[in-house]
């Protein structure tokens, strides 16, 4: 269960993204270039004390990302607002990763048709979008619901 950004553009949100993924206990790829310093200091700046338990793994492009063994490992799911398939109606398998685009712009038509599939999270009528750490949260969510916990959790 992977959460993978696509070139953010703002810290605060891949920020909450690495939190969410840490309390889902999802893996974290982000996909550069950022819209801020994806460096070690500027990613655990935005993601607090989350980082450590959800460590981002970095890849220099989308290329790079594509040839990883990460990628190569399960299905690659895109949330997408222009999707067909609702969240609530696809069924998520354990090696599954789900990709945000860009806050402004999405991903590009090459990455659109590099995915395995589309998903959107069905919104009011007249909602444009969610924050796309939002959604992301609300994806692995719905993941972890369909999948459960396969590690113990944490005693109180």
């Amino acid at each position: 269960m992977r959460l993978v950004l696509y070139q953010p553009e703002i810290a605060q949100n891949a920020g909450a993204a690495i939190r969410a993924a840490a309390c889902f206990g999802a893996a974290i790829e982000i996909i550069e270039p950022c819209g801020f310093p994806a460096d070690a200091r500027g990613l655990k700046r935005a993601a607090l004390d989350y980082g450590a338990l959800a460590a981002p793994t970095l890849h220099a492009s989308w290329a790079a990302f594509a040839a990883s063994k990460a990628r190569m490992a399960g299905r690659l799911m895109l949330l997408s607002t222009k999707a067909e398939t609702s969240l609530w109606d696809f069924r998520f398998e354990a090696e599954d990763a789900v990709l945000i685009g860009r806050e402004s712009a999405g991903v590009p038509d090459d990455v659109r048709a590099a995915v395995d599939a589309a998903i959107r999270i069905p919104l009011a009528p007249g909602a444009r979008s969610l924050n796309a750490a939002t959604s992301g949260a609300i994806a692995l969510a719905e993941m972890r619901r369909q999948l459960g916990w396969r590690v113990q959790e944490p005693a109180e």
